[in-house]
């Protein structure tokens, strides 16, 4: 989709009501559907984190961001998620935490980035992290400067192919909930999106289809 062409959805994007949990459990393995209503926050405790869900044009065509985290003994190694990451004692908000994070992490300064909407907060049992989702917006063209540290490579998906059908595919994984479960994902070239970053996505798919 043309860029210019987005951006005269985006009132529209900030006063679209969230689908929260249906759209997240469109892309949740059976196994993790089934913890939906025990979660219980004050036994659980979890830390905070946040991440950026940053459209911007590239070649004039809408583009949204992911990233490739690098391998290491982490619960999230070499998975593609949003650039993000948890909240430190200096934050002002979990916004500025997704802020500051896509900074570190993919070299775009805050300035570049106008904070659209907040999306449903979601929960992740392996790292028992609760992640606040943040849509953003760049006007410009970015140039992309990886954390070597945590990030292994960019993912730059077009609108028009988060949009497709065919983009969502069952593979079978081994993860934490059991090993060779079928699991949704959305396939971006050679890469598979699933867990909770591929439930994000869901949710903010949702949103754009009912708005554009």
């Amino acid at each position: 989709m043309d860029f210019l062409e987005f951006i005269k959805y985006v009132p529209k994007i900030e006063k679209e009501t969230l689908l929260a949990a249906d759209a997240h459990k469109k892309m949740a393995p059976a196994e993790r559907i089934f913890t939906f209503p025990e979660l219980n926050f004050a036994e659980l405790s979890p830390r905070k984190a946040a991440v950026m869900m940053l459209f911007y044009p590239k070649n004039d065509q809408t583009h949204l961001v992911l990233i490739l985290r690098n391998s290491y003994s982490g619960v999230h190694s070499s998975q593609i998620a949003f650039p993000g990451g948890k909240v430190e004692l200096d934050d002002e908000s979990l916004a500025h935490t997704a802020l500051r994070e896509t900074h570190e992490e993919i070299g775009i300064h805050p300035n570049q980035i106008k904070v659209i909407k907040a999306f449903t907060e979601i929960y992740i049992p392996p790292s028992n992290f609760l992640v606040a989702p943040f849509l953003g917006i760049s006007h410009c063209e970015l140039t992309f400067t990886e954390q070597i540290e945590e990030v292994a490579g960019i993912v730059e998906l077009p609108l028009t192919e988060l949009l497709k059908d065919e983009t969502v595919v069952i593979r079978k994984m081994n993860t934490s909930y059991g090993d060779n479960i079928e699991v949704p994902s959305f396939k971006i070239d050679e890469h598979y999106v699933w867990g909770a970053t591929a439930m994000m996505l869901s949710e903010l798919k949702e949103v754009l289809k009912k708005v554009l």
